[in-house]
Formats: structure tokens, C-alpha cells, sequence
């Protein structure tokens, strides 16, 4: 299936379900691992009945879903159509069966506390160092590029966050090379921010903001609260 822009998955209106980096997650209040353990049961009745299924963890009083697709058609600039990870239409259409599983089950969403976290690393030489990274983080040189028309290293099971690379001159000298990517809910992008400000960190570029805001720590270290801005109506 194609991969949806962030527009089409706005129109969708998943309203317990927020758009971040590569899918679309979702955390449900359970009360106790049992009734944690019987909404995932009918999570994955719902997802035989079509033959694809979330991403699943089961937390301290809550769960954690997410859903992507990993053979979305992707097609570049020239036309040329690559499979990657992201968000599809059968995506959407279990978001909004998982969403009457959960209502059937008399469950809460929370959509504010979802949230995903990402590595950048600025390089000049994404495709020489990648094989270095995938070897350290996941063990499988297959996991460069996995899910990615780009040199990323994602690992299928989920194990470590995505590492991607961006673009960096050859002799940057010092400056700082890694960087965390926190993705959060739209709504939720404000009060973090504030609450970074409040724990005496500043924001260093906010020229992207809604969709990226860089913040820095006392040292200079820099970070990056990510929302994806064009896939909320919100």
C-alpha cells in the first residue's frame, strides 16, 4: 500500500492515536497486568482477522501500541518507488478497530503520554560509518537501511531506537555530533518544552517550531522535541 502523507492520517481523526516518527501509537489506562493481558487478546483477535498486527508492550497500569507497516510504497523524486516503515491505510483502518476494541473493554486512551524517542548523529559519511553503528546497535548489517530508502539503522524488533545521519561538512571540528529526537503527542509539545525551561535548559533554534524545537542544557548539549505537524487536525 502506499504510505499516507501526514494530511491523509489527519483526515482520519484517530482520536486516541497520535502520529509519531515512523507510526501511529497509542497508550491505553488499564487497571492490572490481567486486564492489561485481555485487551492485548482481543488487540490480536482483531489483528488476525486482517492479517496485520501493532506493536504491543504492556507497562505499569497502561499499553503501549503501535502500528506501522513495513512494505509502504515510497516513490522519490524520479518516480523511483522504494518499500519502507510507515503508516498505511490498513494502519488506520485497525487504529480505528483497536479504538472500538478499547471502548468494548471500557478502557481510557491517553494520548498526551505517548512518545518515542530517535538518535541523530551528523555525519559526512553516512554510508562509510553506518555499517559500524548497525554492527554496535543491532548485531545484523541488514538493519541499515531497514525500512528506509536512506542509510538508517533501524532494528525490525524494536530492541534499540532508530539511529538516522544528517548532514554534516567533513571537518566540523568539535561541535556536537549526536543528538536525542523525543517525538510527543502535538498537545503535549508545550508543556514539555516549559518543562525543560523550568529545569534550567533554554531553547537554542525554535526557527522550525511546531515541528522541531532544539533545547539545550547548561552545558550546551542539544536535543530536539519533534511533533509531526502535519498529521494532527489538533
Amino acid at each position: 500500500m502506499d504510505m499516507l502523507t501526514g494530511e491523509q492520517i489527519a483526515a482520519a481523526d484517530l482520536t486516541d492515536w497520535r502520529k509519531l516518527a515512523q507510526g501511529l501509537h497509542a497508550r491505553y489506562l488499564v487497571d492490572g497486568f490481567s486486564a492489561g493481558a485481555r485487551f492485548v487478546a482481543a488487540v490480536g483477535e482483531a489483528g488476525d482477522a486482517v492479517g496485520h498486527h501493532p506493536s504491543v508492550a504492556i507497562g505499569h497500569g497502561h499499553v503501549d501500541l503501535k502500528l506501522s507497516s513495513d512494505d509502504a510504497v515510497y516513490r522519490d523524486g524520479e518516480g523511483t518507488e522504494h518499500l519502507v516503515e510507515w503508516v498505511t491505510q490498513q494502519d488506520v483502518e485497525l487504529a480505528r478497530r483497536i479504538t472500538e476494541v478499547a471502548a468494548e473493554h471500557r478502557l481510557t486512551a491517553d494520548p498526551a503520554a505517548v512518545s518515542v524517542i530517535e538518535l541523530g548523529l551528523d555525519t559526512a559519511q553516512s554510508a562509510a560509518i553506518a555499517p559500524v553503528w548497525a554492527a554496535l546497535l543491532t548485531g545484523r548489517a541488514d538493519a541499515q537501511g531497514h525500512g528506509s530508502p536512506s542509510d538508517e539503522i533501524r532494528d525490525a524488533s524494536g530492541r534499540v531506537p532508530n539511529l538516522w545521519f544528517g548532514d554534516a561538512l567533513e571537518h566540523a571540528g568539535s561541535r556536537q555530533r549526536f543528538h536525542l529526537e523525543v517525538y510527543v503527542a502535538p498537545e503535549a509539545a508545550e508543556e514539555r518544552i516549559a518543562a525543560v525551561l523550568a529545569a534550567g535548559g533554554t531553547i537554542a533554534d525554535d526557527s522550525d517550531a511546531p515541528s522541531l524545537t532544539v533545547i539545550a542544557d547548561q552545558d550546551g548539549n542539544q536535543g530536539v522535541i519533534c511533533i509531526d505537524a502535519s498529521a494532527t487536525n489538533r
